[in-house]
């Protein structure tokens, strides 16, 4: 019987849709190795990806907006949209989340706030879940573990930062400063209509679609440039005129679209 969610939350069909949508059995409990599967699942299946901003398409950072675009038209996003929806399929699942606001470091400096979106997960120990950051963890980072975290994707490491925050480095590099007070998804939606429409946001000059592989590679697509990197960090990449864009964003993220997404001047 499908039962209806509390407040805005994903229904067992939805749930069932969801896990079908990345090729994921339902877990019998929630647990660090069910959210890991999730996790590395999610990454591989559903892209991290700017085309709709690029096309004109609205960005809507609510349950059913989501679902509907991720799920049911098998389609990417970025950090509020794929954390945002990924957030609901674990609660549904038993899981306690809460939403993270992170800032994203452009060399020395940051963002502003709510530049990002990331998940805690509370099982025997909290955990850092990101599926939307496009090139990070593969797996779920130990929350409160300040050594570094070897991960299939680098080395990962949480360094506080005054009292309530952490910067979170990946190879030593750091990639974005995380604030630990629980937020709710509309908070996000002021941040995310400047990203979608500021001239001044890199997400309004350049599309990209990226997802891992199977073999903890990444691919790559952005315009007409397609990008495989293997787990080693070997690098190809291709040209590609319109049509064959179009061929490949179907054929290797599952994405149909009509037309590429304009370049814009920056």
């Amino acid at each position: 019987m499908d039962h209806p969610p509390a407040l805005d939350g994903l229904t067992d069909t939805q749930v069932d849709a969801y896990l079908a949508r990345i090729g994921v059995l339902r877990p019998d409990r929630p647990s660090p190795v069910a959210l890991a599967e999730l996790h590395r699942a999610h990454l591989g299946t559903v892209p991290f990806e700017t085309l709709g901003i690029g096309l004109g398409e609205p960005v809507l950072l609510d349950t059913p907006a989501l679902f509907e675009k991720l799920v049911t038209r098998r389609r990417g996003g970025f950090c509020y949209e794929l954390n945002g929806l990924f957030a609901e399929l674990l609660r549904a699942l038993g899981h306690r989340v809460e939403l993270l606001g992170a800032r994203v470091f452009d060399g020395d400096r940051t963002g502003p706030p709510f530049d990002h979106l990331a998940l805690r997960v509370d099982l025997d120990e909290p955990w850092l879940a990101d599926v939307g950051f496009g090139r990070f963890s593969h797996l779920p980072l130990r929350l409160d573990e300040r050594g570094p975290q070897r991960d299939p994707g680098g080395e990962f490491t949480l360094v506080p930062h005054g009292g309530d925050e952490l910067d979170v480095l990946m190879d030593g590099r750091p990639e974005y400063r995380l604030g630990l007070r629980p937020h709710r998804l509309a908070d996000f939606v002021p941040t995310c209509w400047w990203q979608t429409t500021s001239p001044d946001s890199h997400f309004t000059r350049s599309s990209t679609c990226s997802r891992l592989t199977g073999d903890g590679g990444r691919i790559t697509l952005g315009g007409g440039r397609l990008i495989r990197t293997g787990p080693d960090g070997t690098r190809t990449e291709e040209l590609l005129d319109e049509a064959d864009a179009l061929v490949a964003y179907r054929e290797l993220f599952g994405i149909t679209l009509d037309r590429l997404p304009p370049v814009r001047a920056a």
